[in-house]
Order: structure tokens, then sequence, then C-alpha cells
């Protein structure tokens, strides 16, 4: 039975402790040199493996990879229930960006065009901005629908996820995640705050842990580990 939304893949290198980047004010998406410190010689193959093993029609981003905790959401009473706004596409750059909070420079990187899951809170104002930009959008009230919609609009078959700690954690909390493939590099960060693979929402009382199905394994002798896990 063909599922209603995509195949969802978590994607990520992280340090031995889970933290994706070095303090919480180091963008993600803004700040590549973070990684340079910590980059065994076999990363760039390594990583290159990992990016080949899934051929998706959408990457995931959160927001919070591109702008600051502090970027103000654009003014105004919220859309409520409103249309789409979709261009023709193959391949999607999805960022969830519920509040209005980015200004868009880039529109399409390596034929994948921009795509933007806002939510009836939105502002008005900015779903104005976004099609005075032509930068197509979806409206979805959680993640659950968003996926769906992209899965029956736009022929979404499998989406992966380069996000933050934030998105991750909201997706695995919505049961939307099937598989995790992680690079370790042999470095510790630490840090209360730092941010991690799954962040979000802590377990509710009684909620158990997502248990996980070791997939595959690979090791490199400078210390690079690959892991691969179906979540069940």
């Amino acid at each position: 039975m063909t599922s209603p939304r995509p195949r969802v893949v978590i994607s990520a290198q992280m340090s031995l402790d889970g933290r994706i980047t070095l303090r919480r004010d180091h963008l993600l998406m803004t700040s590549p040199e973070v990684w340079a410190s910590l980059r065994p010689p076999s990363a760039d193959a390594v990583e290159a493996a990992r990016s080949a093993l899934h051929q998706p029609t959408a990457i995931l981003e959160g927001s919070g990879s591109l702008v600051p905790s502090t970027a103000e959401p654009m003014p105004g009473p919220p859309a409520g229930p409103c249309d789409d706004f979709v261009l023709p596409a193959a391949k999607w750059f999805t960022v969830v960006d519920r509040r209005g909070r980015v200004r868009w420079t880039m529109k399409e990187n390596d034929g994948y065009h921009l795509l933007v899951l806002v939510s009836p809170a939105t502002p008005a104002a900015y779903l104005s901005y976004l099609r005075d930009e032509k930068i197509s959008y979806l409206v979805a009230g959680d993640l659950r629908e968003a996926l769906e919609k992209m899965r029956s609009r736009l022929g979404v078959s499998c989406a992966v996820s380069n996000a933050g700690g934030g998105l991750n954690g909201a997706l695995l909390r919505a049961g939307l995640v099937d598989e995790v493939q992680v690079v370790i590099y042999p470095a510790l960060i630490g840090g209360a705050d730092t941010p991690s693979l799954i962040d979000g929402e802590p377990l509710a009382p009684g909620e158990l842990p997502a248990s996980l199905r070791l997939l595959s394994t690979h090791a490199e002798t400078d210390g690079t580990v690959w892991l691969s896990y179906e979540v069940l």
C-alpha cells in the first residue's frame, strides 16, 4: 500500500556526542567553516557516498538553520485558511517557516527549487511576499499534512532532512521519520545548549523512546563512522 506521505530520512554529520554545530549561535546553513577543524581526510568520500544513497525529490530544512532566533516574523494578521502557491519544479529545497522569518535571496540551488511550508497562522503579508518573489509554498496545519501535500501535490516520494535538532525532533515526535543516516566525526563538542541531532520537546510521561534497527555500519581508519538505522 502506498504511503500518503514521502519516506523521510534524517541525514546528518555530527560529533561523537551528537552535536551538529559548535554553539547555539552558529547557523548550520551559513557557517560551513564550522566543521573544517573536525573533518578527517576520509570525510569527503564518506559524505559523498551518504548523499548518493538516496535520490530525494525534497530536502528539508528548518528556518532556524537559516536565521538567528532573534529574527522577527513579518508583522500583520495571520493568513487563515488559504490556497497553496506552487510553481512547476521537479525537486524541492523545502524550508519550514510557519512564522514567516526568512527573507530569501536564493530561490534555486543545484536543481532544487525553493518551497516554503507555512500554516494558516503565518502572517498574510509573508505569503504575499512569497508570491511576489515567485516562491512556492504549501499551507498546512502540521508537518504530517505538509508531507502529505508534498506527496499528493508535488509527487515527492523521498524527503531527506538535513535540518537542525528542532525540526528533526518535531518529525520524530510526530512519527514521521523512517530512517536515520549519521556520519560521526572523531570529536567532542559538549555544551548544555549546543544543538544536537534531535532536540525539541522531551518525551511525555510514559512515552517510550523510538526504537531503531541497524541497517549498516562503515568505519574509516581515521575515525569517521557512518551508521544507518531504520526507525521501527
